[in-house]
């Protein structure tokens, strides 16, 4: 028997990068998912391309609305949701002096506000349904400490860190277990907006940022999303029911808690 066999499971941002890796370990598990992702067309060919265990559901986290739709979507689907991963987020980068209000706005939106009102709406449908459930939110080793010109970022993914703290405290009584992912650095497509802020403002190499993160880990390299599944797979499954409101880190050594 797979660990998930019979859960259904949401996951935004799911039309790409650690998104996608998530999905696709979890149907190998035996869920069934909902693609959720503001590029829906992206989110259907991913669909398409796990098969017949995944869907795809647009969503925009910034937008209560698409969020109910979201989830009502999944649940028309699939007759209810068992599991969230709270993925869908932005990257930005900037001298605290330059820190423009429109984007540090839009970063929260979708990191902070996106995840906790997603949070919200899985929350009150798996307490309607009284079976319990796993939420999963995506944290990461920017929300352990403050980086120069990361500002905005690291403050979002702090915020995550104590959301989940909270919310898990909140909803086990509920049978619902809340907790975090604290990736590291992850190599994907994102990384070369990631690269490009850096070279703007630290005067590098496109590429230069990449390679510099990559021999600064530990285990020796960045990471690829599929490093993270197990975690993802183990916090969805039944193997973690006792634990609540933690962040586990995931970064090949990078951070110690």
């Amino acid at each position: 028997m797979t660990r998930l066999d019979g859960k259904a499971a949401l996951i935004t941002g799911a039309a790409r990068g650690i998104g996608r890796a998530f999905a696709e370990a979890y149907v190998r598990e035996g869920a069934r998912v909902a693609i959720a992702d503001i590029d829906i067309a992206r989110a259907r060919e991913t669909a398409a391309e796990i098969g017949a265990s995944a869907i795809a559901v647009e969503m925009d986290v910034t937008s209560q609305e698409s969020i109910a739709f979201g989830v009502a979507s999944t649940v028309e689907s699939f007759g209810g949701i068992d599991i969230l991963i709270n993925n869908a987020a932005i990257f930005s980068a900037a001298p605290i002096v330059e820190i423009d209000r429109r984007d540090y706005q839009r970063v929260f939106d979708i990191n902070v506000s996106g995840t906790l009102f997603t949070m919200q709406a899985v929350a009150k449908h798996m307490m309607d349904r009284a079976k319990g459930g796993k939420i999963i939110n995506m944290a990461s080793q920017a929300g352990r400490r403050g980086e120069a010109l990361v500002a905005v970022y690291c403050a979002t993914k702090a915020a995550v860190i104590s959301l989940t703290q909270s919310a898990g405290l909140n909803l086990i009584e509920h049978g619902i277990n809340v907790n975090a992912i604290a990736p590291g650095v992850v190599d994907g497509e994102h990384w070369d907006g990631v690269d490009a802020f850096f070279a703007k403002y630290e005067n590098k190499a496109p590429g230069q940022k990449k390679r510099e993160v990559g021999e600064g880990v530990p285990f020796g390299r960045m990471g690829v999303p599929e490093d993270l599944t197990g975690m993802a797979v183990f916090l969805a499954s039944s193997e973690s029911d006792y634990i609540v409101a933690q962040c586990y880190n995931v970064d090949g050594g990078q951070w110690m808690s």
